[in-house]
């Protein structure tokens, strides 16, 4: 196997097993590594560290598969990693919840750069680094010996793709074509999905607790869902008896879909109302029309794609949070999330303060809110805890 050696005291990440290693940690390598190899990493002292995946595009240079002197990466790697995952989920009756989950979450999962969700009898799959792209069979092989697994998608169009030096991937990898939608449930609420086409794999499966959540909160409510995609979180209100809701969304797409979500629950349609807007604009039109809601959820796609952005992302959540706090009811409550794994839990809930107060509003936590458990988080990986949200009400 091939090599990569560390400079001196740059090792300490992977002493922690902590699976990224960056350009500038490297002091040399073989010159004939192809992109995706794995490699055995190496300190300055000569001590193995364990074995990694070689990106040579990227600035995470190596994606570790194994820590130490553990040889574990060879023909089984995959099938008891892949294994590994899908009973964690079992373990936590995840199955009985709903079936359309997350069977495999990249680094959480010790299989960095790998996505798979799964709805009921189709895989949608991510390879999102050279390393996952580099062993895509052996991956495909392992899953489709999957029970009650029929289809096996690719949806490899994440902009992600670009920073490992591969292009974005999109079709059938095995098994049967599917629909162009295909259906779920969670929680006793079906949903079409979109996988061909959809945000992310088709569906915001990190969000389930949380639609339960907005779902118990509901009855008798005043909902307003915010960036609404397939209608998830107005669906849950509906559910939990909300006497109205609203969802809003910039393009014709989701709005569409929302109404076929509705209609596949035989859901009162007069209850509901779909809105193409600017959320920011519309927000803003209801504070001068006085109008205001009981529940109102903040889920927007995420601000930051990189450090850079931080500052100009903070922006936008204070702006979007403090227009919500202006029409919310006296003791209604806020579902206000952020997805931008680079802003951290402790930001985000000073943004949300400084919004609250900027409003003039008393607003206390009710809940701290994150990723559903099928999307675990690796304790020294902190990178994987990446959904973070606040319920908050308001006592004036």
């Amino acid at each position: 196997m091939k090599k990569v050696v560390l400079k001196k005291g740059r090792e300490r990440s992977l002493l922690r097993k902590h699976p990224w290693v960056f350009s500038g940690a490297i002091y040399q390598s073989d010159k004939s590594i192809h992109s995706g190899e794995t490699v055995e990493v190496f300190s300055s002292e000569n001590q193995l560290l364990g074995q990694g995946s070689y990106s040579p595009h990227s600035q995470i240079r190596v994606r570790m598969w194994t820590f130490g002197d553990e040889n574990v990466f060879g023909k089984h790697f995959f099938n008891d990693r892949i294994n590994a995952a899908i009973k964690l989920r079992e373990s936590m009756d995840i199955p009985k919840q709903t079936n359309a989950f997350r069977i495999i979450s990249a680094e959480a999962d010790g299989l960095p750069g790998l996505i798979v969700d799964r709805y009921d009898d189709i895989l949608v799959c991510q390879f999102l680094s050279a390393g996952t792209e580099f062993n895509k069979s052996s991956v495909i092989d392992k899953l489709k010996s999957l029970p009650k697994v029929k289809t096996i998608y690719e949806r490899s169009d994440a902009d992600v793709r670009k920073k490992e030096g591969l292009k974005p991937q999109k079709g059938l990898l095995w098994g049967k074509e599917p629909a162009d939608l295909v259906e779920m449930e969670e929680h006793g609420i079906r949903f079409y999905v979109d996988i061909k086409n959809g945000h992310k794999t088709g569906f915001y499966l990190d969000q389930r607790d949380n639609r339960l959540l907005v779902q118990s909160y509901s009855a008798g409510k005043q909902a307003l869902n915010c960036f609404a995609y397939s209608g998830g979180f107005g669906m849950a209100a509906l559910k939990g008896g909300a006497a109205h809701v609203i969802n809003v969304e910039d393009t014709a797409g989701p709005i569409e879909l929302i109404d076929k979500n509705l209609n596949l629950n035989n859901l009162d349609g007069r209850k509901c109302a779909n809105v193409k807007a600017d959320v920011f604009q519309l927000l803003r039109r209801y504070e001068k029309e006085g109008r205001t809601f009981d529940v109102i959820i903040l889920d927007p796609p995420k601000f930051a794609e990189s450090q850079a952005h931080i500052n100009k992302a903070a922006r936008g959540y204070k702006d979007i949070n403090l227009l919500a706090f202006k029409i919310l009811k006296p003791d209604g409550l806020l579902f206000t999330f952020s997805c931008s794994g680079l802003l951290k839990m402790d930001l985000f809930q000073k943004i949300v303060s400084d919004a609250a107060i900027d409003s003039g509003r008393d607003a206390q936590i009710i809940r701290w809110l994150g990723q559903s458990p099928d999307h675990p988080v690796k304790l020294h990986i902190p990178e994987t805890s990446y959904l973070k949200g606040l319920c908050v009400t308001i006592e004036n």
